[in-house]
């Protein structure tokens, strides 16, 4: 029954149903998470053979005869760059490799530009006064963060099927030099799971901008992250589209073996145009006399075979596919058609975005805790942690088991309906 139909008396009655059932699943005594995107213990084994690829002296040598386990190759091993471009499609000249966690190198990166300039010739951003960043939201929280943390103004930008707002994206960069930038999950977004279009991504590539030394933070995180190879969706180039408008220097491209292997034991990269990476040299020089090496080696042998990255893959896939099949099934099974809550459908990627009734979110997330079904904090999927409408919900279901999953989005489903019955009776 659609709830919007319902009389006063009929929304009472479905109430009363709604909480017997809600008061069940409370005295299950249930200690579900649906609130952050890691990789279950299932998936973590397919990395396990990684710990013992590297048996002895012998074993740590590159292929140049580079001793991996000391000092030197501060901007990655030749292999390891080899690595990242097979599957990012960018040239191994533009490509630095660092250690685990492309956040850190995504901070890195704004700080750099804080400090020192964008690229040779550019001013430290710290010089210019009042700064601001595009946010497309609903989106990731830890990029918001960053650039909060820095005294970035942040500026939302609503986020569509085919990426951000470009009409809303192009207007205000054309008309103010203090937005120095633009945060995009472009394959698979967390949490709505888009991927950009070739519209988008070249619209971004070439549009007209009042600071010149504008720059998008390209965090392709979800590169490989198809739940079937076969139904992947193509990103189109950017740096081949920035570079047809001349506009080359205006990426920063990062991404992480984060979620291909081990989350806290990874490999990440960044990759510019020339004179960036003349930039990001210098200060990286300062910084560190090199990052893991072994570690890149370890990702290099792993994955020396041909057709293994593309195996492991799907192997993550199918993991994640069963997920979200559970959760989907779940969640039309309990919302049925009751008009409460709309919620996206990727084909990659590790999150679903959630829209329950305007005005019920927090509700929801606070229904769901007090039943043992922990959400991503209501707000966070927006800059300032502030959903203007209170009605996003960021859904992560692969750390759970399929049952458990399965059990939280019943538990989802009913508070939503609660929610949205509880402003009629």
């Amino acid at each position: 029954m659609n709830y919007q139909s319902l009389t006063q008396e009929e929304a009472k009655r479905e109430y009363g149903k709604l909480l017997a059932e809600y008061e069940a699943y409370k005295k299950e005594g249930l200690a579900l998470d649906l609130s952050r995107g890691k990789p279950s213990a299932e998936q973590l084994r397919l990395g396990d053979g990684m710990l013992t690829i590297l048996s002895g002296e012998d074993d740590c040598v590159s292929e140049s005869g580079f001793d991996c386990r000391n000092y030197g190759q501060a901007y990655g091993l030749p292999e390891a760059k080899r690595f990242f471009s097979r599957f990012t499609g960018v040239p191994e000249e533009q490509i630095i490799v660092c250690g685990n966690s492309s956040l850190n190198i995504m901070y890195d990166a704004v700080v750099r530009c804080l400090l020192y300039g964008a690229g040779p010739g550019s001013r430290p951003w710290c010089r210019e006064g009042k700064l601001k960043f595009l946010c497309p939201a609903p989106g990731y929280d830890r990029h918001f963060s960053v650039t909060e943390s820095l005294g970035f103004e942040l500026i939302p930008v609503d986020m569509t099927p085919t990426g951000p707002d470009m009409d809303a994206v192009e207007a205000l960069v054309a008309a103010d030099p203090a937005i120095k930038g633009i945060w995009c999950v472009p394959k698979y977004s967390n949490p709505t799971g888009v991927t950009y279009s070739e519209e988008t991504v070249r619209r971004l590539a070439s549009m007209k901008t009042a600071a010149p030394d504008f720059r998008i933070f390209w965090d392709n995180a979800y590169a490989i992250h198809a739940f079937d190879p076969a139904e992947d969706e193509p990103l189109a180039d950017i740096f081949a589209l920035a570079g047809q408008a001349g506009n080359e220097d205006r990426i920063f491209y990062f991404t992480s073996t984060s979620k291909i292997v081990f989350p806290g034991a990874g490999i990440s990269m960044i990759a510019a145009s020339a004179p960036n990476l003349a930039l990001i040299k210098k200060t990286m020089a300062v910084q560190t006399i090199g990052h893991d090496k072994l570690n890149q080696l370890r990702h290099v042998r792993f994955f020396a075979e041909e057709g293994a990255l593309a195996r492991r893959m799907a192997e993550h896939g199918a993991i994640m596919k069963r997920k979200f099949t559970c959760l989907f099934e779940g969640l039309r099974r309990g919302l049925g058609d009751s008009g409460v809550a709309t919620f996206t459908e990727p084909k990659g990627g590790y999150f679903s975005s959630m829209d329950v009734l305007p005005g019920c979110a927090t509700r929801v997330f606070e229904l769901c805790l007090a039943a043992g079904v922990r959400l991503t904090q209501v707000g966070a999927t927006f800059p300032y942690g502030r959903d203007p409408e209170d009605k996003n919900l960021r859904l992560a279901p692969s750390f759970a088991t399929d049952e458990e999953v399965s059990k939280a989005s019943a538990v989802l489903a009913c508070a939503a309906k609660m929610a949205a019955l509880e402003g009629r009776i």
